[in-house]
This record gives C-alpha cells, sequence and structure tokens, in this order.
C-alpha cells in the first residue's frame, strides 16, 4: 500500500494561536479551503471560488509545533462545481514519536468561473 501525499502540509507557529495557546480554528479553516482548491486543479485547471464548506467540527486541538496534514480527495465533478473532501491530521512531534491525530474532516463545494467571476463549466461541452 502506497503512502498517503498530502495536498499541503504546514508546521503551525505562535503567530497562529488563539487566546487559549492553541491553533486558530480559522488558521485551519483557511487551510482546508487551499488544500481543496490543490485538489480541484488536479480536475481541471480552472479558477475556482469557494461556495461552501460543509460541516467542520474539530475533534482535537492543534498545537504550536505541530505539523499540519491535509489530505484531498475528490468526491464529485458536476458542470460548474467540484466537491472535494479534505481531512486534517496533525502530527505531535513533541515526544519524539511522531503520533498522528485526526483533528477535523469538510467537504468544500468549489465553483469554477471565468475572467468576470461568472460559473463555467470545469470540463468543454
Amino acid at each position: 500500500m502506497s503512502e498517503r501525499v498530502p495536498a499541503i502540509k504546514v508546521l503551525l507557529l505562535p503567530k497562529d494561536t488563539n487566546a487559549l495557546g492553541t491553533i486558530f480554528g480559522g488558521v485551519i479553516l483557511s487551510h482546508i479551503d487551499l488544500a481543496s482548491a490543490v485538489e480541484a486543479r488536479k480536475v481541471a485547471r480552472c479558477r475556482y471560488v469557494t461556495k461552501a464548506m460543509r460541516e467542520v467540527e474539530f475533534h482535537a486541538p492543534v498545537f504550536v509545533g505541530d505539523v499540519v496534514n491535509f489530505f484531498t480527495e475528490t468526491l464529485r465533478v458536476g458542470r460548474t462545481s467540484i466537491t472535494v473532501k479534505v481531512v486534517v491530521e496533525a502530527e505531535r512531534w513533541g515526544a519524539g514519536s511522531g503520533e498522528r491525530v485526526t483533528v477535523t474532516q469538510a467537504e468544500v463545494v468549489l465553483v469554477a468561473v471565468d475572467e468576470n467571476g461568472q460559473p463555467m463549466p470545469i470540463r468543454p461541452e
């Protein structure tokens, strides 16, 4: 079995923390959005905008120094939209063990748009 390759991988820093000292949820959401766009570009090299991010529920905190992996999978390709699943895992290296913890997951709906920002077909008709 081949190893999964993340769409993006980031090391989170003190600038990304909230008042409790853990990583701010909005930082994770921003990276989910970016990872979904990377996956969508594999399907078709279009300009995409985010239409929806479905049910993001955080199951574990992310700490400063965690390496966070954003794994993606294309779930559906419509005429003008694509739905991408993003699974977020944190690698915790504090104890030197590299433990992986699932943080959250989301389904992101992106719409292909033309130079005027209007929806356009993902694939030529």
